[in-house]
């Protein structure tokens, strides 16, 4: 078979570990041919393909972003774009599709199966870990740690200096990075989008800490969460998505900690940080595993669906089950972190 394989949304540690291993183990296993399809779907549209083997593969497991490049380009936000994307796919030559995206992407992948009957196989992408069916999602960790380790070095800095440091990470809808990040780091405090935030309630820990005689603290927010009356900015990507505040909520947050308390306090945002760089030990594996299962599951004909971990095995799932509803942090799991708030 020949297949296409593409990588749409944000970019990812560990994406070029699942192009890696799917090209060799289709390559060895089932004798498949692949196509790289630069920059997402918009490289479907536009026909911009590059030739992948295994030599073309070799070396890239530790290396960060992806070497298709990447879009955030949605086929059915252009006229007739689902169309051209199925006559791209017969005018390549190519039988089936590796899509290795977030919920945006893999949407995408979904809908085409099912509107279009394009074969498609689906692998689960995002530093955000909110894709459901799939317990972890590669990049994720990679991410959480170095949060953690931000959190260390801020730690250092803001004792010196008696500040209250607040910590402004990546997760629009689901707080998975700043709860698992801030559990791990030693926060003393998480805000994630899933419950509402409560600034006096973090002045009111910061006061305890003063009275127990720490004067510093870390505060880790989700960029996501709802502080005062905020609109989102700019115009909208092709996928509805809207960029967020300009002044983003850590920086309204350390003002708000300062005006209340008199203490000095600053926000760090990690931004794009947290996307870039080598991918941890276990999501290399992760994604490798990954890519293996998806060479598998072209030739065994499992197309409209994704690999996913469940438990320690790779397994696979409609799509239907990823794309549906978003996966948010469990209120009893945040309620283990509040134990350690203060």
């Amino acid at each position: 078979m020949r297949i296409g394989v593409l990588t749409g949304g944000g970019d990812c540690p560990g994406l070029n570990a699942v192009i890696r291993a799917a090209v060799r183990a289709g390559h060895r296993r089932y004798g498949q041919e692949f196509v790289g399809i630069r920059r997402g779907w918009r490289g479907l549209l536009d026909r911009d393909t590059t030739p992948l083997d295994p030599d073309v593969v070799r070396g890239i497991i530790d290396r960060g972003g992806t070497i298709l490049g990447s879009s955030r380009t949605n086929p059915y936000s252009h006229e007739g774009g689902a169309q051209a994307a199925c006559d791209s796919m017969t005018a390549l030559g190519l039988d089936a599709l590796i899509a290795i995206g977030g919920e945006d992407t893999l949407g995408v992948a979904n809908r085409l199966y099912h509107e279009f009957g394009l074969m498609t196989v689906g692998v689960p992408k995002t530093i955000d870990n909110d894709l459901s069916g799939t317990d972890y999602t590669f990049g994720f960790w990679t991410a959480v740690q170095i949060v953690v380790d931000a959190i260390d070095r801020l730690k250092t800095t803001a004792e010196s200096h008696d500040r209250v440091i607040v910590l402004e990470v990546m997760g629009r809808h689901a707080g998975w990075i700043a709860f698992e990040s801030g559990l791990a780091g030693g926060a003393d405090a998480i805000l994630v989008p899933e419950f509402p935030a409560h600034p006096e309630r973090i002045v009111d820990y910061l006061r305890a800490r003063e009275a127990n005689g720490k004067h510093f603290a870390i505060i880790v927010v989700s960029e996501g969460v709802q502080l005062g009356d905020v609109s989102p900015i700019g115009a909208r990507d092709e996928f509805g998505h809207q960029a967020l505040a300009a002044v983003g909520v850590g920086e309204r947050l350390a003002t708000y900690i300062a005006s209340v308390t008199g203490k000095e306090a600053r926000a760090v945002v990690l931004g794009h940080l947290q996307r870039g760089g080598t991918p941890t030990a276990y999501d290399r594996a992760l994604a490798t595993r990954f890519g293996v299962h998806a060479a598998r599951m072209v030739d065994d004909g499992a197309f409209g669906r994704m690999a996913a971990l469940r438990g320690t095995q790779i397994v696979d799932i409609p799509i239907d089950d990823a794309v549906g509803t978003l996966k948010t942090v469990p209120e009893s799991q945040f309620a283990d972190a509040e134990v350690f708030f203060g």
